[in-house]
């Protein structure tokens, strides 16, 4: 790709950044539909729709599975992924602390040259963003004129050590039913063009085409195919984004009333948005407006391949205090 086109959905977000912040800073009266959800689970409330779980739909789902098989739906991590540096955020960084001749020539664990050389000793580290590979969206981490979901605001609960309300320590173990969206396999192509909007006529017609029922409290996964490029092309992988349409995100919330959101690509939502007046509507509107935490970069590859369209999904989010997201490694048990 074209040095000059690198990532050119970035330059077209940061074009509309500033005019987003001075929506913002205009104060409520600019967008006055646009503001952050008040949780109907209590004044307390810090998961939003996670609260649909319950034990005994865990139950319920568990005694459906039939089979020993599990898809594992998460990316590795690895030194030059895909990661959001256009904007700032630092790549993700490995390095080794410890190898076995530098524990022999160095003697830093004080035990002689002869037991070094017995015991090999390997250690690493490593540093990314918190919205690196697959991972979830913390209620915290957009919001909408100065407030998150449920009305927090940055000035009361946002310390030094990140935010004390909506952070991702709070998010449980996720759990439940879950439908594949497999759009490039029912169009009969790999991966869907990049700026591709996937609308509602179109997620219907796939429903009904595939006999597939959406319920209430259900997760909805959709493939885009952009996972072709994930290992393989970092500049196309980070090019412009298909994905969802704001009616179709829409639809799926309010009317099917699904408890959470994932897809293979960056955002969820399409990317760029071409909307002039929310650089990143749907992240808005399903975070600050909803309560709806959702997951990125997830790898659905597997369960296209095999033609899964219903399965048990369980995803655990690391438990990091205060921070605007998480890695989680989510699993998928087919019903």
């Amino acid at each position: 790709m074209n040095t000059r086109n690198r990532y050119s959905w970035y330059k077209q977000l940061l074009l509309v950044m500033p005019l987003a912040g001075a929506i913002t800073a205009a104060g409520q009266n600019t967008h006055a539909t646009e503001q952050a959800g008040i949780s109907p689970w209590g004044k307390s409330d810090e998961i939003g729709t996670l609260n649909m779980m319950s034990d005994s739909n865990n139950l319920s789902l568990f005694s459906r599975i039939r089979t020993g098989k599990v898809y594992d739906l998460g990316v590795e991590y690895f030194t030059g992924m895909p990661g959001f540096t256009a904007l700032g955020d630092p790549p993700y960084q490995y390095w080794l602390t410890h190898t076995p001749r530098g524990t022999v020539v160095g003697n830093v664990t004080k035990q002689g040259d002869e037991m070094n050389r017995k015991v090999s000793y390997t250690g690493d580290a490593v540093s990314m963003y918190t919205h690196t590979g697959t991972h979830i969206d913390a209620l915290s981490h957009f919001g909408l004129n100065g407030r998150i979901w449920n009305g927090y605001t940055a000035d009361e609960h946002l310390g030094d050590r990140g935010w004390d309300k909506g952070g991702a320590e709070n998010i449980p173990p996720i759990i439940g039913r879950a439908v594949l969206i497999d759009i490039p396999a029912w169009k009969g192509v790999e991966v869907l063009p990049g700026n591709y909007v996937i609308t509602l006529a179109e997620l219907r017609q796939l429903l009904q085409a595939q006999h597939l029922d959406i319920q209430k409290g259900d997760i909805v996964l959709i493939r885009t195919g952009l996972m072709k490029y994930f290992y393989t092309d970092t500049e196309r992988f980070m090019s412009n984004t298909p994905g969802m349409s704001m009616e179709a995100i829409k639809w799926l919330i309010e009317e099917k009333g699904v408890m959470t959101l994932g897809a293979d690509n960056l955002s969820v939502e399409v990317m760029p948005s071409g909307n002039d007046k929310n650089w990143l509507p749907g992240h808005t509107y399903l975070l600050a407006q909803k309560g709806v935490m959702f997951i990125e970069l997830l790898y659905l590859e597997e369960l296209s391949v095999a033609k899964i369209k219903e399965f048990v999904f369980i995803g655990q989010p690391l438990k990091l205090r205060g921070a605007s997201g998480a890695p989680v490694r989510p699993l998928a048990i087919p019903l």
